[in-house]
């Protein structure tokens, strides 16, 4: 069985992403509008009345903004760790008693064939999370919202056939740029973001622990753009003897709308 997955959305400005196999089909946050986020599954072929779930990392606006709408319309069940509702219960508005879900971000769980995995990680919020799903040997990874890398998380995610990994921002650009002090200091802090140069990092030992696809995601408008991510991730892999785009293949997730879907089988590894 094939694992599909689609960024339908990945900036500061809202995040949404779509995860999915025969017998069930996930939405990992819902940064956007609930009307903009049904729009970019239609386009990936994916009918929002379909969903079975949405599943939540963290109650920040850029995450949560169509949640209540998309819920209440499709009458889907919204898992998110107890921090996270806390943090997100007064911003979605009302979502029905038997559609709030808490998991435990120590214990994995099925949606369908799907196995899915969370994972804590280091972000300025409640209690958040990222995602690792498998069905059938194929698996892949929500990676983002990260302050600084941890080994906790890289082995969480670690042998994913695919990762979206998060490559915020270039550390000059927001140096050098318009944001107050104390948003710069938040973004470089251990809990704020991952620079492009993380990203590069990251890349490398996840290639080196079996990754063949990597997409680069949560780019900030205003502190990087896309070709500047893909770079400095493609040198920093070739420094390390990795060649980008054969031995591990790199995109680069849309901000304002879906990057295509993408399919993964276990004989991929």
């Amino acid at each position: 069985m094939e694992l599909r997955f689609s960024p339908l959305f990945s900036g500061s400005s809202g995040n949404a992403t779509y995860v999915g196999c025969d017998d069930a089909h996930i939405l990992v946050d819902a940064g956007m509008s609930g009307a903009r986020v049904s729009g970019e599954l239609m386009q990936v072929g994916v009918d929002p009345r379909c969903l079975n779930a949405i599943l939540v990392t963290h109650e920040h606006s850029d995450h949560i903004r169509g949640i209540g709408i998309l819920s209440r319309k499709y009458d889907l069940p919204v898992f998110a760790t107890e921090g996270t509702w806390e943090g997100m219960y007064d911003k979605i508005g009302a979502i029905a008693d038997k559609n709030r879900v808490i998991f435990d971000p120590e214990q994995d769980f099925f949606i369908g064939s799907i196995n899915v995995t969370p994972f804590s990680t280091p972000h300025d919020a409640n209690q958040p999370v990222g995602f690792a799903f498998e069905v059938d040997g194929a698996r892949m990874a929500v990676a983002t919202d990260l302050g600084c890398i941890r080994e906790g998380w890289l082995s969480a995610i670690a042998g994913a056939d695919a990762v979206i990994l998060e490559s915020n921002y270039d550390q000059d650009m927001l140096r050098a740029g318009p944001y107050p002090y104390d948003l710069k200091k938040r973004i470089m802090s251990r809990h704020g973001h991952l620079s492009n140069d993380d990203a590069g990092m990251v890349a490398v030992e996840l290639a080196r622990r079996g990754t063949r696809q990597i997409v680069l995601g949560h780019l900030s408008k205003e502190n990087n753009f896309p070709e500047l991510a893909m770079r400095s991730c493609e040198l920093t892999l070739k420094m390390n003897g990795i060649e980008p785009h054969e031995d591990v293949m790199l995109y680069v997730a849309r901000r304002d709308g879906n990057t295509g879907m993408f399919s993964i089988r276990a004989e991929m590894v």
